[in-house]
């Protein structure tokens, strides 16, 4: 039951709902080819990074958007979405937007379209984070001597279970991280090398850096519509 194309202006002319999925540098070569040709009544769901909503309704001409940032994991169900919507999104098109993201994993609307940059930075980039704690994990494993089949189950499951400890316990981290840490043991030996070698703030100014980086391109694509039309999408 699924048609496909070649053609952006064929799979979009009838289409209810319209999503666009693509990097940020490639948005300025899809805009022509859509523009004014979105129906009205269609819903456009953006998860492209750094393009704001603003710089979306005057490149399409048209204005019922929803702007979403996923992350990866909702390749499994399991991923996180901020999203927002702009005043000309119907409450039954906010449902069908939250009825795809849920599919994704869990959702959180926000009304400040800021929000979405710290998003990015902190889940919508987040697994990039974890998978390098995890890499790293691996590769201490495997200079131990595990093999690396068995270094990578151990960290796996370890990540898993302590998430979903975290989840179901309600106590705050630093709260099960003195669960683990017994004076003058190895956890504790462990976290006096992780302090000291600023894990916190080395983590605080990647995060930071990302979100720059997210304001960053946000800015450039609205340099693009300085002469934004009022009445676009009318």
């Amino acid at each position: 039951g699924i048609s496909f194309t070649t053609s952006n202006r064929a799979a979009v002319e009838a289409a209810d709902i319209v999503i666009l999925s693509v990097k940020p540098q490639a948005l300025p070569h899809v805009e022509p080819d859509l523009r004014g040709v979105i129906r009205p009544d269609a819903l456009v769901l953006s998860i492209i990074a750094g393009a704001r909503l603003r710089s979306i309704a005057s490149g399409l001409q048209h204005r019922a958007i929803v702007r979403a940032m996923p992350n990866t994991p909702a390749r499994i169900g399991e991923g996180m979405t901020v999203w927002i919507a702009t005043p000309e999104v119907t409450e039954v098109q906010r449902g069908q937007a939250r009825a795809i993201l849920e599919a994704l994993g869990e959702e959180i609307y926000v009304d400040d379209e800021g929000y979405l940059d710290m998003a990015t930075a902190l889940s919508g980039t987040g697994p990039a984070y974890i998978f390098l704690v995890m890499e790293a994990m691996i590769d201490a494993g495997v200079h131990m001597g595990f093999s690396r089949y068995v270094a990578e189950k151990l960290v796996l499951q370890t990540m898993r279970g302590s998430v979903d400890f975290a989840r179901e316990s309600g106590l705050h981290p630093a709260e099960l991280r003195n669960q683990v840490t017994s004076p003058g043991g190895t956890s504790a030996e462990a976290i006096y090398q992780l302090e000291k070698g600023a894990l916190r703030t080395v983590l605080s100014r990647a995060i930071w850096a990302a979100y720059q980086k997210s304001k960053y391109l946000g800015d450039l694509s609205e340099e693009r519509y300085n002469g934004f039309d009022e009445d676009a999408g009318k």
